[in-house]
Parts: C-alpha cells; structure tokens; sequence
C-alpha cells in the first residue's frame, strides 16, 4: 500500500492589517485637520477667558451695589474683602455679600484689582483684571470701564 501525497489546499490569503501606506496617508489626514482646527480652538479659548473674567467683573460689581445700597450708596474704601467680612465695628453691614467665602479670580488665577475713589469710572469702583500677561496697564487688561 502506498501512501498518498499529501496535499495542502490553498486558501487566498485574507488581509490581517493595514498597509503602511495607508497608515501614512491617515496621519496626514489626521496632521492637515488639527493644523485647521487648533488654531481656531485656541483662538476661541482666549475670547472665552476675556468673556469669563468679565463677567467675573460683573458679579463683583452687583455685589458692591448691594454692599452701597446697605451703606446709603458708598462702596468700601478698604478694598473687596469689605465684601467677605465685616471690616470692623460696621452697622451697616449685612454680608457676606459674595458666596463661597472667598473673592473671586479671574480666568487665569488671579486676583482681581479694586480701587475706590475711582480713577476712571464717574459713579461706580474700577475693577480690573491685568490679564493673561499679567502685567499691570498693558493692552490686554480687562477692565469695568472699557467695553471688551
């Protein structure tokens, strides 16, 4: 008895990945969208902080009304915590005019800046932020007497 050959049957091979071509022109696809996209995103994100740090600024503003209507119409002298906690032997004071027991920072961590008499607005305090520079009177700061 003789054995007999052997035989392999061929299957056509079925395609287990991707090609290195086609990996390259993905990532290419991927590179020109993000080099689109970005740009427009980060751009949308500093208009969006100036937004946020302004109305920050507005919510401070509408808590010194409150503190002026309790105080015959002055704004503290001493400075925003007259906001927080009564400053010292103050009858008027009917606070905390601020939740959360804290002042609040603007969009990139920082405290916001208060004076009053006010120096450039005629019957409210200037309130400011130095911006994302973080450096006192430059252009980029975000103030309560210029329109954003």
């Amino acid at each position: 008895m003789q054995a007999r050959p052997h035989r392999t049957i061929r299957r056509p091979s079925l395609r287990g990945g991707f090609t290195l071509m086609e990996l390259l022109i993905v990532l290419a696809i991927i590179g020109v969208i993000a080099a689109i996209a970005v740009p427009q995103l980060l751009g949308q994100q500093k208009v969006a902080m100036r937004k946020a740090t302004m109305a920050t600024i507005n919510g401070v503003e509408s808590a010194l009304d409150i503190y002026a209507v309790d105080h015959e119409g002055d704004y503290p002298s001493q400075g925003l915590e007259a906001l927080l906690t009564n400053p010292g032997d103050d009858k008027g004071w009917a606070g905390p005019y601020l939740k959360g027991g804290r002042l609040p920072l603007d969009a990139w961590g920082n405290a916001l800046s208060y004076q009053y008499p006010p120096t450039n607005n005629t019957d409210k305090p200037d309130i400011w932020s130095n911006g994302p520079d973080r450096q006192a009177n430059t252009s980029d700061d975000i103030t309560n007497w210029q329109p954003l």
